[in-house]
């Protein structure tokens, strides 16, 4: 039995803690709200994410930070990428070098463009830091519907350690040391998402998402190559695998956003909507700046920044982007 705390009560950071309770594991899972994590302890409910889930004896909920965090082997955060590094600073010097960190947040810093695992490296130099990534809809995952999804981390020892605490018979765990691959595929599929949104909010067909799909994993892979990730990595769970999940889902809040702003509606409307964080809307800004910095062309990525932040009409971004020069099909 191994002793886990996760940060962030919302959807996925519950039903990950969910799992591991289940499996037998010790968790504490830190929630801001000290209503919802009594409420929690209370009726075994998350009365404000997956709600009809009943929670595991073995999960406990706490409103202290310090109480998820101090003595644990391995501490997971789920919280929004913008919130990451204020997080991370709150537990800084509470953490020890035999702890191990796993990010569940599929973002990039804006401003200073950092990978998740950056920001906690940076935050909290110490403990070994991992991302658990993959096509993984929370709402499937506490219902034990069986899915995969990859541990990214430098160190194959304590991949092997995580893989053996997060598998389960329906969660299986593959293992990949490029950190860095899994960890852009993650942030940059939610901008693709977005894109598809707007193709399904517009009434397009399959083969308009078909297209975004294809053309928006090579846009991509150029970049996670470009900043030294391996090419391969987009072809598994965590770059096509998370990518169709993503873009076709009912469950994906980025997809979703997409269809409102399709929709006309502006983009703090449609998450407000929404009522949780769509990842791809601050993480565009970071994706532009570092296509940008690679002298990398995204016209997809590109276009979903011009909606969201220069309110371009997307029916006009459509037409650019199949009025573009003829060009040879590459990755």
């Amino acid at each position: 039995m191994s002793s886990t705390g996760v940060i962030g009560a919302g959807s996925w950071g519950t039903a990950i803690s969910n799992l591991l309770a289940r499996a037998g594991h010790e968790v504490v899972l830190w929630g801001r709200d000290p209503v919802l994590v009594d409420a929690i302890n209370s009726t075994r409910h998350n009365s404000r994410y997956l709600k009809e889930v009943e929670l595991s004896p073995n999960l406990l909920a706490s409103s202290d930070i310090l109480a998820a965090v101090t003595g644990r082997e391995v501490v997971v955060m789920a919280v929004p990428s913008q919130a990451m590094r204020t997080i991370a600073t709150s537990i800084s010097g509470h953490l020890d070098n035999r702890q191990i960190i796993v990010s569940l947040t599929k973002g990039l810093e804006t401003g200073t463009l950092m990978r998740m695992s950056q920001v906690i490296t940076e935050v909290l130099p110490g403990p070994a830091v991992a991302a658990l990534s993959g096509p993984n809809h929370a709402e499937e995952v506490s219902l034990n519907i069986p899915c995969a999804t990859v541990i990214a981390v430098e160190n194959p020892a304590i991949g092997a350690k995580l893989q053996e605490l997060f598998m389960t018979p329906t969660f299986r765990v593959y293992t990949n040391k490029d950190l860095l691959g899994v960890e852009m595929a993650a942030a940059t599929k939610n901008v693709i998402a977005i894109a598809v949104g707007i193709s399904d909010g517009l009434g397009y067909g399959d083969n308009a998402k078909a297209a975004l799909m294809t053309r928006g994993l090579a846009e991509m892979t150029r970049l996670g190559v470009a900043m030294g990730a391996k090419a391969m990595t987009y072809a598994g769970l965590a770059g096509i695998g998370d990518l169709i999940a993503t873009c076709t889902s009912r469950h994906s809040r980025n997809r979703a956003v997409g269809e409102r702003l399709a929709r006309g509606q502006a983009v703090g409307e449609a998450q407000a909507e929404l009522g949780m964080v769509a990842e791809g809307v601050r993480t565009v800004e970071a994706v532009c700046a570092l296509a940008q910095t690679h002298d990398l062309d995204m016209p997809i990525s590109r276009a979903v920044y011009d909606v969201i932040y220069l309110g371009k009409d997307p029916k006009n971004c459509v037409e650019e982007l199949m009025t573009r020069g003829p060009a040879e099909e590459e990755l």
